[in-house]
């Protein structure tokens, strides 16, 4: 049987659309095939369609996504438009891959679904920790231990520049209207309110964004591993002109986590968890996602009568953006569910609104 390769099309075209997308799309020319690109700056959409030999150009996504060949659409634009996006997306009969966060409210991910289940359409997010091959592992032997003791959560960053610049060539350009800025600028304040009951111009906007954007990874990737909390014991938030920290403890009943997350103006990355049992303990440790074929790894500590063993396990050098594309055309073209769906997200909004409540 013939492999079916499918057309993608692309709404956004920042960073991570040229550092991963872009070129991973390019490496899987047996599953994907670029046949649409679309950015609100056009000197942008130029450029990249002269670099990828991309024809149909557009800076409106109405237009790709009514575009007859395009069968699945990538949503790598500013998260304040994902819903929107992708619903119109929907309609068009296309299947729809998002970026994380999926979105910013209930009330999309309600929209999203509800269109996806009247059109018969896959929509999948991008989560592309979970489909890493150390993590798949970890989960596999997480799911081996005996009783759980205490799981630690820990995601510290500095900006992704520190990693793009060196070993990277993206480029930008100053030709977005003021127009657009200013409607972005009302999306996320608007959203903002609708998500968190806040006032507008609480400094929390800011945690929750957070947690949306780098926060959304690691809670995701805890649920597969964990389950979902039972609720949060208590979270603290500390904010200083270029830097901001969160600190949160879950309740899992029988045992805690401990989350602990944060971005200041270093030029490291400290990604991983870790799961405690008696006398094992499984932890995964990611590293900056950026340059893509630094490995994600593995590690087990285990002790038998006196003697204490660790391994590290590297499964594979593929990429997670690689393995994650792979599984989203294996999920379209055997008309399967993907594990990342609109309904799995919808828990780490439940979890955003846990820590939310508790700093409040």
């Amino acid at each position: 049987m013939e492999r079916k390769v499918l057309n993608v099309g692309l709404i956004g075209l920042g960073e991570v659309a040229q550092v991963v997308h872009l070129p991973v799309l390019e490496s899987l020319p047996d599953e994907f095939r670029i046949t649409a690109l679309c950015d609100i700056s056009p000197r942008l959409v130029e450029h990249l369609g002269r670099q990828y030999r991309v024809e149909n150009l557009y800076t409106n996504m109405s237009d790709l996504v009514k575009q007859e060949d395009v069968d699945v659409v990538f949503i790598l634009n500013s998260d304040e438009y994902h819903a929107e996006c992708a619903i119109e997306a929907i309609r068009n009969g296309k299947h729809v891959f998002m970026e994380k966060p999926m979105c910013l409210t209930f009330a999309e991910a309600d929209a999203i679904i509800a269109e996806r289940d009247r059109h018969g359409v896959t929509v999948m997010v991008g989560y592309m920790r979970r489909y890493a091959a150390s993590f798949v592992e970890a989960v596999k032997e997480i799911g081996g231990l005996d009783n759980i003791a205490y799981a630690r959560v820990r995601d510290i960053i500095g900006p992704n520049g520190y990693f793009i610049r060196p070993t990277s060539r993206t480029v930008a350009f100053d030709d977005i209207p003021e127009e657009a800025k200013a409607d972005r600028a009302a999306r996320a304040e608007r959203l903002s309110i609708e998500a968190t009951g806040l006032e507008p111009g609480s400094p929390l906007f800011g945690v929750y964004r957070f947690l949306t954007g780098l926060g959304s990874h690691d809670l995701s990737a805890m649920r597969e591993a964990l389950g979902m909390p039972l609720g949060v014991i208590g979270a603290k938030v500390s904010q200083q002109q270029g830097s901001l920290f969160l600190n949160a403890i879950f309740d899992y009943g029988r045992f805690s986590v401990t989350y602990e997350t944060g971005m200041d103006q270093q030029g490291r990355f400290d990604a991983h968890i870790e799961v405690y049992s008696n006398r094992k303990s499984v932890k995964v440790q990611y590293d900056t996602p950026y340059i893509r074929h630094l490995p994600t790894k593995l590690f087990i500590g285990e002790t038998e009568g006196e003697t204490y063993k660790e391994s590290v396990i590297r499964p594979t050098l593929t990429d997670p953006y690689t393995l994650e594309l792979k599984y989203l055309h294996e999920v379209i073209t055997e008309n399967k569910s993907p594990k990342t769906t609109p309904e799995d997200y919808k828990n780490d909004l439940r979890i955003f609104e846990m820590i939310m409540e508790s700093l409040k």
